[in-house]
């Protein structure tokens, strides 16, 4: 093992994939910028130049068409999106041709293509550019979707990307970039459609997806110190989910927080949400309580983006509701918050 940032991890690992199978290619809107999409595409520009490391002008669903016929003549590219909102201009190849293109074509295989996503809150980017798309694109079949938390996942998930020949989509939340953690030193797969459990508990079960796996974690700690033990689930892919750990893990506890980095309306949150009601209902001990952001857009002021995005306090609240704990309890979690200052 070695101690990596999340950006280091998903760089070695992209080139370590590059060196191993040359058909590997990474393309994006600045990709070969000195900064390398938060460091993360740097040391493969370095490494393998711009016949492999390609910058693209702003033509998102050109270029996704064009990474998709590429796949389908043996290349597998990485496409870079540096903000995620911006895939929706993508949409139409991504969801019609690469997530259907083994089922339309009777191929042996799907197109491998890799999408990359920057998604996260912060620093007043506003309506258009806080949001995180995971629940759209992994409502189409065929589609691998995975919101890596950790800096093993993100390199883990990546190299089971390159690998496997389903579209893949990766979305990293640019609140983890930073994040330090064990990172195997050679490429080694993470399956897709196998949680991580975090953390153990009997009390109640958190499952959260992306950056709300981290601020399950903080606030995981915060009940600790209150005698409340929380499991804390990371799904990391979305699709395939990972149905059995969570509902295993709701069969020990007998209560369900779902923490999302979007809405949860149609969302991740009420995926699950739905899973315990049609299969893990008789051990249900309360109903179950989703955390996300407010049913509006992220607005730009800081005040505001603070009030509209969920924080550990407001996962830690949700526990103590479905706990049904006192308010005396909720005062005393607010003061101990104070030693947990989070990403921003």
């Amino acid at each position: 093992m070695q101690r990596l940032k999340y950006w280091q991890a998903i760089s070695q690992g992209l080139v370590q994939c590059m060196e191993r199978d040359p058909a590997v290619i990474i393309t994006g809107i600045g990709v070969d910028d000195f900064k390398g999409i938060f460091g993360t595409t740097r040391a493969a520009f370095e490494r393998f130049g711009a016949a492999r490391v390609i910058d693209i002008p702003n033509c998102e669903n050109a270029f996704a068409g064009i990474a998709i016929g590429a796949a389908a003549m043996g290349k597998r590219p990485v496409v870079v999106h540096p903000r995620n909102d911006f895939m929706f201009l993508a949409f139409d190849q991504i969801m019609n041709l690469a997530a259907k293109w083994k089922y339309m074509y009777q191929a042996k295989r799907g197109v491998p293509v890799v999408f990359r996503g920057i998604v996260g809150r912060g620093w007043g980017q506003g309506a258009t550019h806080s949001q995180s798309l995971q629940s759209v694109f992994a409502h189409f079949p065929g589609l691998h979707v995975a919101v890596p938390a950790s800096p093993a996942d993100a390199k883990g998930l990546l190299v089971a990307a390159l690998r496997e020949d389903t579209p893949a989509v990766l979305l990293e939340n640019r609140a983890l970039y930073e994040l330090e953690g064990d990172v195997p030193e050679e490429p080694v797969p993470i399956p897709f459609g196998k949680a991580r459990i975090v953390r153990e508990g009997t009390d109640v079960t958190i499952v959260g997806a992306s950056l709300m796996a981290y601020e399950a974690a903080r606030a995981a700690d915060l009940l600790a110190e209150h005698g409340i033990s929380a499991e804390v689930i990371d799904p990391r892919s979305l699709r395939p989910l990972d149905t059995g750990t969570i509902l295993e893990s709701l069969r020990k506890t007998g209560r369900l927080i779902v923490a999302d980095t979007s809405w949860a309306m149609y969302g991740f949150s009420a995926e699950v949400a739905a899973l315990a009601a049609e299969h893990g209902h008789a051990c249900l001990k309360a109903p179950v309580r989703r955390v996300t952001p407010l049913d509006c857009p992220a607005p730009v002021s800081r005040p505001l983006e603070e009030a509209f995005h969920p924080t550990p306090m407001t996962i830690v609240r949700a526990c103590l509701d479905v706990l049904e704990l006192t308010a005396t309890t909720s005062r005393a979690l607010a003061d101990v918050q104070a030693r947990f200052p989070g990403p921003y």
